[in-house]
């Protein structure tokens, strides 16, 4: 998703000359909602001799902008560029979204053929030239692998290939199917259409159906006041935010199961559906789950929690096991166990 801004004849006219070498530096901010030149710098020495002297003092750390940087290799269609998304961890939530939502519309202006590189930072060291240089490197090695790529991994590496005959047993759980009403088939289309935003479903145990409870529209500070204190739910949400200069939209699913409080019958009821419903979303209306969270009380559903389930921070070391020490204190004698024949002595 991107927001098509205005973009000022003045900006335009000068993108065109720019393509083709005049400009070593291009500012881009958005006023009164367009897009218009905020500043440029002509080419003086090398482009990594003009990189930090002319960059760096164009960084505002309280709001954000575009920098469209020129570097001396060519392409079939000319020049390339780096294009740098700033976003200062300071700057107003509401900015970071706007240029979040109109990146797309400046590299279409610009031309994406020229961009060589896209590099987003909040930081200095984020885009001075040691933090693009690193980030080139880092684009040149393999890809990091997420948590659960790296657990695969594991798996595939230490599975054992097991001889499968007429005498092999396989354990398997065949989920509930309880179909959907028709109230709660709509809401479902209605969300993947981005129409609406949340939709909150129920298990009516005594008809084996799947009932829309409702589809009220919700801010995630309203979820905590959705998930019920003394009964499960399905809870779908359209979860909207900026990641690393994009903006997002995705879907949430939320398994609320308030411990004990419910019969064991619900409980078992809403663990078997659970699969087999999410197989018929993603299947038949075309939601992607970003995320499948199961909690027991809805004050956990904070911004922050969202985030980093949706985005889990990569760690690059795991500490090392920690072997307990032993008691403490003498821990007697040692004894030394001969071989056969020979006699058993105490130290």
């Amino acid at each position: 998703m991107f927001l098509a801004l205005v973009v000022t004849p003045e900006l335009r006219q000068f993108l065109a000359r720019a393509r083709g070498g005049a400009a070593r530096l291009i500012k881009v901010c958005i006023r009164d909602e367009q897009l218009v030149l905020g500043a440029y710098r002509e080419p003086q020495q090398h482009w990594d001799q003009d990189y930090d002297h002319f960059l760096l003092p164009l960084l505002d750390d309280q709001e954000p902008c575009y920098i469209l940087y020129r570097l001396d290799s060519q392409n079939a269609l000319g020049y390339e560029w780096i294009f740098i998304s700033w976003s200062p961890d300071h700057s107003p939530v509401k900015q970071k979204m706007l240029y979040a939502a109109t990146r797309a519309t400046v590299k279409k202006e610009f031309g994406g053929g020229h961009v060589k590189y896209e590099i987003f930072g909040t930081a200095e060291e984020d885009v001075c030239l040691q933090g693009y240089q690193h980030y080139v490197s880092s684009c040149s090695g393999p890809a990091p692998l997420t948590l659960a790529e790296q657990e695969l991994q594991r798996i595939k590496i230490t599975e054992v290939k097991t001889e499968i005959s007429v005498e092999s047993k396989h354990q398997t759980l065949q989920g509930l199917a309880f179909p959907l009403q028709e109230s709660a088939k709509r809401s479902l289309h209605l969300l993947a259409q981005k129409r609406i935003n949340y939709v909150q479903l129920r298990l009516d145990v005594e008809k084996e159906t799947i009932e829309l409870v409702h589809s009220n529209p919700t801010e995630t500070r309203d979820l905590p006041r959705r998930v019920p204190k003394d009964t499960p739910r399905y809870h779908f949400f359209l979860y909207k935010h900026s990641h690393e200069g994009d903006y997002l939209e995705s879907v949430v699913f939320i398994y609320s199961m308030p411990g004990y409080s419910c019969s064991i019958k619900e409980r078992m009821l809403y663990s078997s559906c659970k699969s087999r419903l999410l197989e018929e979303v993603e299947r038949d209306y075309h939601l992607e789950i970003a995320k499948k969270l199961e909690i027991d009380d809805g004050d956990e559903l904070t911004e922050e929690f969202l985030y980093d389930e949706v985005h889990p921070k990569q760690y690059a070391h795991k500490q090392a096991f920690a072997k307990p020490r032993g008691p403490a204190g003498k821990r007697g004698h040692k004894r030394l166990i001969k071989g056969a024949g020979e006699a058993i002595q105490d130290s």
